[in-house]
C-alpha cells in the first residue's frame, strides 16, 4: 500500500510540471530568432516598358492641316540589341496626301528627331536634336507618289536608362494653288517609345 501511494505522489507531480510548461508561451524552438515571429516580405515586379517597335516594325497616320502624312519606322538593329551604349538606327519613310487634292503638292522642309532616355521615375537630359533640312527649295517632295526617307541614330545613353522616348517633328510646305509660288506650312510631330535591353 505505501509502495503504491509513492508513485501517485510522483504522478502528481509530474502532471504539475506540464501544466506549468503549457502555460509559459511557445516552446523556444518556436520562436524566430530575438523571440519574435519571423514575416514574410513581397518583392515588386517592375511594369514592362512600352516598346513601339517590339514588331520590328510600326505604321502611323498623322495629321497636319490639309496634309495627311503616313510613316513607317524601323530599325536595322534587333531589339535585344538596343543596350544603352549602343548606336540605335531609327529608319523612317514617309508619303503624304493632301485634302481637297486639286493639284498643289506637298514638301518637307524639314524632319527633326529627339531622343529623350528615361528611367521608371522620370526623364533623363534629352541628346541633341538630329535634324534633315532640305538642301533644295522649297523642299523634298513627298506627295503620293513620292516619298522621303532618312535614318537617324540614336547614340549612347546613360547606363541607368530603361527606355528612350523618340520625338519626331515634320514641317510641310503646301502650295496655295497648283501653280502658285506661295505655301502654307504645316507641322506634324510624332512619339515612339522604345525599351532599351540591360
Amino acid at each position: 500500500m505505501r509502495r503504491w501511494n509513492r508513485f501517485a505522489g510522483v504522478v502528481t507531480i509530474s502532471l504539475v510540471g506540464v501544466a506549468a510548461l503549457a502555460g509559459c508561451g511557445p516552446a523556444p524552438w518556436e520562436e524566430g530568432a530575438g523571440g519574435s515571429t519571423p514575416t514574410s516580405t513581397s518583392t515588386a515586379i517592375p511594369t514592362p516598358v512600352p516598346n513601339d517597335l517590339s514588331g520590328g516594325a510600326t505604321q502611323r497616320e498623322l495629321a497636319a492641316g490639309a496634309v495627311t502624312a503616313t510613316i513607317d519606322y524601323w530599325s536595322t538593329l534587333s531589339m535585344d540589341e538596343w543596350t544603352a551604349e549602343a548606336i540605335k538606327p531609327v529608319s523612317i519613310s514617309l508619303m503624304t496626301t493632301v485634302t481637297p487634292n486639286d493639284g498643289q503638292k506637298v514638301y518637307l522642309q524639314r524632319a527633326t528627331m529627339t531622343a529623350v532616355p528615361a528611367t521608371p521615375t522620370g526623364a533623363l537630359d534629352a541628346l541633341a536634336p538630329q535634324v534633315d533640312a532640305s538642301t533644295v527649295s522649297p523642299g523634298y517632295l513627298v506627295l503620293d507618289p513620292y516619298s522621303y526617307s532618312q535614318t537617324f541614330n540614336v547614340g549612347p545613353v546613360p547606363a541607368e536608362a530603361t527606355y528612350v522616348t523618340l520625338q519626331f517633328s515634320y514641317d510641310f510646305l503646301v502650295q496655295t494653288t497648283p501653280t502658285s509660288s506661295e505655301y502654307a506650312k504645316q507641322t506634324a510631330t510624332d512619339t515612339l517609345t522604345v525599351a532599351l535591353t540591360h
